[in-house]
């Protein structure tokens, strides 16, 4: 297997650690409306990365032009804000297995589109490892789901799941939009680092949260100092391990994959959220969850296997020009 591949692999993996934390910070911060949980996050977001960045501002910023600065733009609202608003309230309205299985679809949507590039694997090809994926995104849905609708049905509101799935849906598409874009503007742009171009997200992710600030704190609910120090605690904990470092290292992913492999990297983020909410609830996983952590991470390796040896969008040349 090429270094590319296993290093690529291997950051996807350390992304999927770190996004899988915005699963469980909604359930710890239960008590705080998902508009404030985006705020804060994306706020801290935005602080952190100009830190970071301004010893390199000066050599960065003639880099940047206006096509940057508006890819930017959209997708730091389609695959943080938008995307985030919609994830909390999934979580919080419909719960977090069934949230999990809806952005559990995210490989097959980003696969499907990245098979239709110059030189990509077969969908023929990548369809035994997507299914194997699937498999496991589904299993780990089907108890969380039942429990979720007896749930309701013991004087739940239904109405709520249902606006809860809906709202993972919009999360889904809004993040594979995102995903797509994002990898794509990253090659046309080889001359700015993985990094520097994560920082940059976050700079105007956090801009664009500063639109959040008055409608999420406006007449919020009273909290105690235990609570909000709790809240600001968690959110700027996400937003340094989540956004900074958890994007830094999607970024370099996606430098070193191909589009139909990078849908399959996703399903950590589902495998590592499963985890911390087995640590959260202070239990082992079934057998049934088990067997679907099996199936996503086999699915996954299965893939990377087949593109072993495969160099769809010219990897070997692109070495000299990746940056961490």
């Amino acid at each position: 297997m090429r270094k590319e591949i296993v290093k690529g692999v291997s950051h996807s993996a350390a992304a999927g650690a770190f996004w899988g934390l915005v699963f469980l910070a909604p359930l710890v911060l239960g008590d705080f409306a998902p508009m404030q949980l985006a705020a804060s996050r994306y706020l801290a977001y935005g602080v952190v990365a100009l830190l970071l960045l301004l010893p390199r501002w000066r050599k960065v910023l003639p880099q940047m032009e206006r096509a940057e600065w508006r890819a930017l733009v959209w997708l730091s609202m389609l695959g943080n804000i938008l995307y985030y608003v919609l994830l909390a309230t999934a979580v919080q309205w419909a719960g977090g297995a069934s949230t999990a299985l809806i952005i559990g679809l995210l490989p097959l949507v980003v696969t499907m589109v990245g098979a239709r590039e110059a030189g990509a694997i077969r969908v023929s090809a990548l369809l035994p490892p997507l299914l194997l994926s699937l498999s496991g995104v589904a299993l780990v849905g089907i108890d969380g789901v039942l429990n979720e609708l007896a749930k309701a049905g013991q004087g739940g509101n239904v109405l709520l799941r249902v606006g809860g799935m809906l709202c993972a849906f919009a999360a889904l598409l809004s993040w594979s939009t995102y995903s797509i874009g994002n990898t794509r503007w990253l090659e046309r742009r080889p001359d700015i680092s993985s990094h520097d171009w994560s920082l940059l997200t976050g700079i105007v992710t956090g801009a664009l949260a500063l639109l959040l600030v008055v409608p999420a704190f406006w007449q919020a609910a009273a909290h105690g100092i235990a609570a909000w120090s709790r809240f600001w605690a968690v959110s700027a904990g996400v937003a340094v391990l989540a956004s900074v470092v958890g994007n830094a290292c999607w970024n370099r992913a996606s430098r070193l994959l191909p589009m139909t492999l990078m849908g399959q990297m996703i399903v950590f983020e589902t495998v590592f959220a499963l985890v911390y909410g087995f640590l959260w609830e202070q239990r082992l996983p079934s057998r049934l969850e088990l067997l679907a952590i099996t199936c996503l991470v086999a699915g996954v390796l299965w893939c990377a296997s087949l593109h072993h040896g495969h160099d769809p969008h010219g990897l070997e040349t692109r070495k000299t020009v990746v940056g961490g």
